[in-house]
């Protein structure tokens, strides 16, 4: 019996020891991410612990959609020489196949670490999947190459004891948060033998930004036009447009040459993309992006070009859909889309600065659906809607703009101010100078400048009456502006400007939604006496909402150089003691906040399309800082 007994408690202590063997060899899977955002994945110490399953806009791992052509391998024609169609083009990009296209392909790679688990047995083998269906794709660092890594492949034990690199891609940006949020979970398990273990960590998508003005300029684009139907003199004019502008970037410092266009013809470079970007930290601390071009939500073919010559090596392009036959196409142009620098106001912050576009209030008209819930979708820059109905075109660009500042806040708002433009002419009528007229402007192109005089134009009640609808609505949105950023008076730069209807500027607002904009200049009233009777009015039953558009070429829809240096359209104003007195108050209210103004010719080639310099145009900015910190 004693022994039975012996024999029992034996039996009962080896068992126990088995069991706590089996314990203290049990595997522990841990997988390490860039939880801190420092640009490497810590899996000695535990910075990057702390909150790997959850995400903030501080704190959080991010991973690219990596929507770049690094080779440039994506084709654009099919096999016998046609183009390909605009859903053929989109399909293709880095992300659209399993392999690692080289080094720089790599380093759009989110990177993953597991943590060695020297404990585990020969029979050991791990697992890493994506759970869900959200939009990513992993890898795996083998013998000094990377492979795509199914959800049904698996580590080996080897590779569990020494731990292994993972990479990660979205292959998608965020196009609607109601259907993926851009949230991509990863979990790590390990079986050995009868035990297993898992770890998750919670990456999310990088949102596509749009870029702000506090954002050093880096390149320009702008269309060179080799075709102006049924107006070829114009093709030279544009053409000296380009040098103009080639020049005033070089003397503003920026060293890359102007990247031009030239396949579509169209000439507002400005409204048929919205360049943006998107971001992360990489390997050595600092901001690895992809710039993503943002084709206008339009069936504009100058889009194409977008895929044709600007995607390649950190450049990718994203199509949201066009607009809907009931939403006004021009609302949906890109210059339509501004983007107020970083700022916190009453408990909000938008650190990568928020978006502003324009919508027809009046007649309940916005911007495409398929374009604000993909910007609204992003997470950061929340789009805020501004009245733009009493504008012919309809475009934020025409009266507001954002101007770096050495203040605390680091910018101001430049706003066109219809009161001080009229102002203008009354003190030069005061002077003496009501007979002078209002453009100096030489006549080309068999079209003649209008013949108005300062006087003139300061009896027309039509004129005036315009110009007080433009200055009500500007203050309109100017409170609105100040409302939603804290900016107060003091910040604001008010540009002398001037506004009439659209018989002032002619086929204006059909001009801007395509490439034959010049071929429909000088047909128009513009080379008439100013009535202040639309066309588009006496062309309808009931009469129209005033619409109006730049009467004196828009300064404020100029480019943002560098913080100092201002590109406005010559401004062609009334000539008083051989100065154009409109373009020298324009220059000094840019002085004041700390600009000097350059000029360009845009009279015949832009403003009687209804745009000016920034239509024309369009620029790439610096993608360095962090858009999670508020700077």
């Amino acid at each position: 019996m004693a022994g039975l007994i012996i024999g029992t408690v034996g039996a009962t202590a080896t068992a126990g020891t088995a069991a706590a063997t089996a314990t203290a060899s049990a595997p522990k899977a841990d997988l390490r991410a860039d939880v801190n955002r420092d640009g490497r994945v810590d899996v000695k110490g535990s910075s990057d612990t702390p909150g790997e399953n959850t995400w903030t806009r501080l704190r959080g791992a991010v991973v690219l959609p990596n929507i770049d052509d690094d080779t440039r391998r994506c084709p654009t024609r099919t096999a016998d020489g046609k183009p390909l169609g605009d859903k053929e083009l989109a399909r293709c990009h880095d992300a659209a196949d399993t392999v690692v296209n080289g080094a720089s392909d790599a380093a759009d790679l989110a990177r993953l670490r597991t943590v060695p688990a020297p404990e585990v047995s020969s029979d050991a083998y791990g697992t890493v999947r994506i759970v869900g269906r959200a939009a990513g794709r992993l890898f795996v660092q083998r013998a000094g190459k990377w492979k795509h890594l199914k959800a049904d492949d698996r580590l080996t034990a080897a590779e569990l004891r020494s731990g292994v690199e993972l990479g990660i891609e979205a292959t998608d940006v965020v196009r609607d948060a109601a259907r993926w949020d851009g949230e991509i979970l990863v979990r790590f398990g390990i079986t050995d033998g009868g035990a297993s273990a898992k770890d998750d960590v919670r990456l999310k998508t990088a949102p596509v930004l749009t870029h702000h003005h506090r954002q050093k300029a880096q390149e320009v684009l702008v269309t060179q036009v080799a075709e102006v139907p049924g107006r070829p003199e114009l093709v030279p004019e544009q053409a000296k447009f380009v040098k103009d502008l080639e020049r005033e970037v070089r003397a503003a410092g920026i060293k890359k040459p102007v990247k031009k266009f030239i396949s579509y013809d169209d000439p507002w470079a400005q409204d048929f993309v919205e360049p943006g970007y998107v971001s992360m930290t990489g390997p050595n601390g600092k901001a690895h992006a992809i710039r993503v071009m943002i084709r206008s939500a339009q069936d504009r073919p100058a889009g194409r070009e977008l895929f044709e010559r600007l995607r390649g090596k950190d450049v990718g392009v994203v199509q949201v859909g066009k607009g809907l036959p009931r939403e006004e196409s021009t609302l949906n142009s890109t210059g339509n889309l501004e983007t107020i620098p970083p700022y916190q106001h009453k408990g909000k912050a938008y650190p990568a600065g928020r978006i502003i576009m324009g919508e027809r209030a009046d007649a309940k008209s916005r911007p495409a659906k398929s374009m604000t819930t993909f910007l609204s979708s992003q997470g950061e820059q929340s789009p805020l809607l501004l009245d733009t109905g009493w504008l012919g075109v309809g475009h934020v660009d025409e009266f507001v703009q954002f101007l770096p500042a050495k203040t605390e806040r680091g910018w101001r708002i430049g706003i066109s101010d219809p009161d001080a433009g009229l102002e203008v002419l009354r003190k030069a009528r005061a002077g003496g100078h009501g007979s002078a007229k209002m453009f100096s402007v030489p006549d080309k192109f068999g079209m003649s400048a209008p013949k108005e005089t300062i006087g003139q134009m300061l009896e027309n009640k039509n004129f005036l009456a315009d110009n007080k609808l433009a200055a009500d609505r500007i203050k309109a949105n100017l409170r609105v502006l100040k409302a939603e950023t804290g900016i107060t008076e003091a910040e604001v730069v008010r540009v002398p400007g001037l506004y009439a209807r659209f018989d002032m500027a002619s086929g204006a607002k059909l001009g801007r939604l395509g490439g034959d904009a010049f071929a429909r200049l000088g047909q128009g009233p513009k080379t008439k006496p100013y009535t202040g009777a639309s066309e588009r009015s006496r062309a309808k039953a009931a009469p129209a909402p005033v619409e109006t558009g730049a009467y004196i070429p828009g300064a404020i829809n100029g480019v943002v150089l560098s913080d100092s240096r201002y590109l406005s359209a010559q401004q062609w104003g009334p000539v008083i003691g051989g100065r154009d007195v409109f373009g020298a108050a324009v220059s000094a209210a840019y002085a004041k906040a700390g600009f000097t103004t350059a000029y360009i010719d845009d009279y015949y080639t832009y403003h009687l399309g209804g745009g000016e310099v920034h239509c024309a145009t369009n620029t790439l900015r610096d993608t360095s800082q962090p858009w999670w910190k508020l700077s």
